[in-house]
């Protein structure tokens, strides 16, 4: 079976980059291929449910509609159109610190980051709906890295060990990144943790 039948049996589909590796070297799709595999389809951590939790925090944040294979999923997975509804508004709710932390910065004699901070999880822990608290600092800590806001990764992350996630999760979790947005944008995310890490605010993300 040649390489593009491969990824297309085990994937559903196919897109057109699928095509273009093949066509460079069908060596290098296979590779890619094998790549992907270990990033999403090879268990690890996260139980299905979570890893498309925030799978569809990340893709929502990031506006990528080409993402909906997470979507389908998340329906095999279990997830209801509640518990999907749940994880959009993850990213929803994320999006609100962009607002509050242009007024902690444009409007420092009426208010102060600690309120402002405040005010955002509360509106955040109203959008999670019924997302496992812990699970919504994961996915939102990772839909602030896609979107390279390291204020609100620093916020969720350090939230989200204090409610008892572990390491291994995190990393799981925060790799999407890499697949999703690329080396740059996963570097932004490694630099805020590793500065929250020498701030002794966060367990080290690696040995």
């Amino acid at each position: 079976m040649s390489v593009l039948k491969t990824v297309r049996a085990k994937r559903g589909y196919l897109l057109a980059y699928h095509r273009l590796l093949n066509e460079i070297s069908p060596e290098l799709l296979a590779a890619y291929d094998a790549f992907y595999t270990q990033f999403t389809l090879t268990g690890r951590v996260l139980t299905p449910v979570e890893k498309e939790t925030v799978w569809i925090a990340l893709i929502a944040a990031t506006r990528a509609k080409v993402g909906t294979i997470h979507l389908k999923r998340a329906v095999q997975a279990g997830m209801g159109r509640d518990a999907i509804a749940d994880a959009l508004a993850l990213a929803a709710a994320c999006e609100a610190w962009d607002a509050l932390h242009f007024a902690a910065s444009g409007f420092p004699d009426w208010t102060d980051r600690r309120r402002l901070v405040k005010r955002y999880l509360r509106a955040f822990d109203a959008a999670r709906g019924r997302t496992r608290p812990v699970l919504a600092d994961i996915a939102a800590t990772v839909a602030h890295a896609g979107r390279r806001c390291a204020g609100g990764m620093q916020i969720h992350l350090e939230r989200a060990f204090k409610r008892g996630a572990r390491r291994r999760q995190v990393a799981e979790a925060l790799s999407f990144v890499l697949l999703h947005c690329g080396g740059p944008t996963m570097v932004h995310a490694m630099e805020c943790w590793l500065k929250m890490v020498k701030d002794h605010r966060v367990p080290r993300p690696y040995g």
